[in-house]
């Protein structure tokens, strides 16, 4: 039995983080830039057994020594622009039918390799401060995410990325799975933008500004405790988001608060009762009435849960009952975020020219790439790193019990006894024979 995968050697850790460097949009998808989609996704997945290990200290120490977290910024933000400015060009392309569409679902998981790896490391206080300016640049797209969540709608929310990741697919179908994704990186960001608030003491006084002002992140906030997207009702069961996909909660922990409904809680705490916050925050008349609806949700069960949701039943009441004292205006030189600014007037006018270089360049590879790059993909997503990093052991794939042995030939599918796997197998054969045909061609080049 081969042994689980365990976090990055130090050496290997470090020479991965000072390998990270910025890239152009126009060459995302080409062979620089997979390189340093390899270096996130390894280290993203080092972060995450490092952090399972209670060892992810020396990756928040790399990152910060060699001054990365503003890189990982950017590219988040170039792959965010990327995916609404150049992959629907991309995909309406006449001439544009790719032999794999794998390579621009790579891209489209870019965003959410950095974004885990952000969560991952931002809940340490270095990390945010080492994000100096760009943390605007942080913010703002924690924004963007925030109120795509807010309006989501209900009839979306059933679907996860997991059950789109089939390949070949057309490219119309790829947008599909692209704001599937979308819902998976904004809960990410969600997390990340909680880990920010904890920080509010130390951050610069632009950023409070910029939370509590110019994007009205309490409100925002305060609606997604009403609408709760990471909820809802299919067929008289309520359904709740958590681990990667939807489960059907049973009555007896329907009213059980989710990590989500923590990260949004805490952040509200944080906001609203940093007495920096209180002086800077305008509480007019909309405000007061949009938080003041967050009463309604304080109830004994869910206080007992968190407890420091006394001291915001308690702020809300003293809310209610006075008109606190308009924030005082100070005359300061606000920073304002540059990143993705800079990005789009770069390339501004140019998205359909990059298209069509990316097209010649990156997304159409011919046999012997496309077969070499499956290589490397193979060593990066590797079966066993990627169950390490599972929530949840494997179940079998007859009874559905926790499962043991696992098919020797594909390595696809679980089963708890041999007596299972046999029931199976005339179901599992056709999918078995295609599955141990892919590696044993890769092998032979």
């Amino acid at each position: 039995m081969a042994a689980v995968p365990g976090p990055l050697p130090p050496a290997e850790a470090e020479a991965l983080v000072r390998a990270l460097q910025g890239t152009e949009l126009r060459d995302i998808g080409g062979q620089g830039w997979l390189r340093q989609h390899e270096y996130v996704e390894k280290l993203n997945m080092h972060g995450i057994l490092s952090a399972s290990a209670g060892q992810e200290q020396l990756l928040t120490e790399l990152l910060v020594t060699h001054a990365k977290i503003p890189v990982l910024i950017g590219e988040l933000i170039s792959v965010e622009i990327w995916k609404h400015k150049v992959f629907p060009v991309l995909c309406r392309l006449e001439d544009f039918k790719p032999r794999s569409t794998f390579p621009i679902y790579v891209v489209l998981h870019h965003e959410a390799s950095i974004i885990n790896l952000l969560e991952t490391v931002f809940f340490y206080r270095e990390i945010c401060e080492s994000a100096e300016d760009s943390i605007l640049d942080l913010i703002d797209y924690c924004h963007r995410k925030l109120t795509l969540l807010a309006a989501r709608s209900t009839k979306a929310q059933a679907v996860t990325s997991a059950e789109l990741r089939a390949d070949p697919v057309p490219p119309q179908e790829l947008q599909k799975q692209a704001e599937t994704m979308e819902f998976e990186i904004s809960l990410k960001a969600l997390s990340v933008l909680r880990f920010i608030t904890d920080q509010v003491e130390s951050l610069p006084l632009s950023a409070l500004t910029r939370m509590l002002n110019t994007h009205n992140l309490p409100c925002l906030l305060a609606e997604l405790v009403e609408h709760c997207p990471w909820s809802c009702w299919e067929s008289g069961k309520l359904k709740k988001f958590e681990n990667g996909t939807w489960h059907v909660v049973p009555p007896e922990d329907q009213v059980k608060m989710t990590k989500l409904d923590g990260q949004v809680w805490l952040a509200l705490l944080n906001l609203l009762l940093s007495p920096e916050c209180q002086r800077k925050y305008r509480f007019d008349g909309f405000n007061k009435s949009q938080l003041l609806k967050l009463r309604a949700f304080l109830t004994d069960v869910l206080i007992d849960q968190l407890p420091n949701l006394v001291e915001m039943q308690r702020f809300l009441s003293y809310l209610a009952v006075t008109e606190p004292a308009p924030p005082k205006k100070d005359l300061i030189l606000e920073q304002v975020p540059i990143i993705r600014d800079h990005i789009l007037k770069k390339n501004s006018g140019k998205w359909e020219a990059i298209a069509k270089h990316q097209v010649k360049h990156a997304f159409s590879p011919s046999e012997e790439e496309l077969k070499f790059q499956a290589r490397r993909w193979a060593q990066t997503y590797s079966l066993d790193m990627m169950e390490a990093l599972a929530p949840d052991k494997p179940r079998c794939r007859v009874c559905g019990v926790e499962a043991a042995k696992r098919c020797s030939r594909c390595r696809n599918e679980w089963y708890c006894t041999r007596a299972c796997q046999v029931q199976h197998w005339q179901k599992h054969k056709p999918a078995c024979n295609l599955m141990a045909e892919v590696p044993r061609s890769v092998d032979d080049l």
